[in-house]
């Protein structure tokens, strides 16, 4: 949901600090930071919807399910971007409470003004998170949740759910869940 940038560089200190005085969400890139755009209701009930199903399956194993409202920070590239849904079960992101560094899962879903960045050069940044086992892109036009997965040579391996699979697994938190769940009230235009 990347908007136009700031003119202003920004270290990463400074973002941080104007980021808690926003009313606005913004994502931060070397530097510079971009305005967040809103999202439709199937974007935000599919977001929703799967943050809950993974919210009930962690509860009690240490790992934590965050919704769009909290960063991930990727050091290597000074970077900062806001995930619509991220798991981390890593004991270290306790100990920052605006960002987390170590997730193992992260899911955004699609739109038509976000799509290519998803696939792109967000998806290349976020393969720099030393942690990050799969990285889920959820359709917002058809059931499709296409599932990125690390595999132990460090290939990202693709797997694609469609609504003939009925269920599909994110394997870094051993879940499976009903497509039909995620896209419950969804409303497809």
């Amino acid at each position: 949901m990347i908007a136009s940038p700031q003119e202003n560089y920004l270290t990463p200190e400074e973002y941080l600090q104007m980021e808690e005085e926003s009313s606005i969400k913004h994502e931060y890139i070397n530097g510079y930071i971009y305005a967040m755009a809103g999202a439709s209701d199937p974007h935000v009930t599919i977001a929703l919807n799967l943050a809950i199903l993974l919210r009930s399956h962690v509860r009690g194993s240490g790992c934590r399910v965050y919704i769009s409202d909290m960063k991930a920070r990727i050091e290597s590239l000074n970077r900062y971007y806001y995930p619509d849904v991220m798991v981390t079960c890593d004991q270290r992101d306790e100990e920052t409470s605006v960002y987390k560094r170590f997730p193992c899962l992260i899911v955004e879903v699609l739109s038509d003004s976000t799509e290519a960045f998803d696939r792109g050069d967000k998806f290349a940044d976020y393969q720099e998170i030393v942690t990050l086992q799969e990285y889920v892109l959820i359709n917002t036009k058809r059931q499709r949740v296409e599932c990125f997965r690390r595999n132990e040579q460090g290939l990202w391996v693709l797997q694609t759910y469609t609504l003939q699979n009925n269920f599909f697994q994110l394997n870094s938190i051993n879940f499976e869940g009903k497509m039909a769940e995620i896209y419950e009230d969804v409303v497809f235009q």
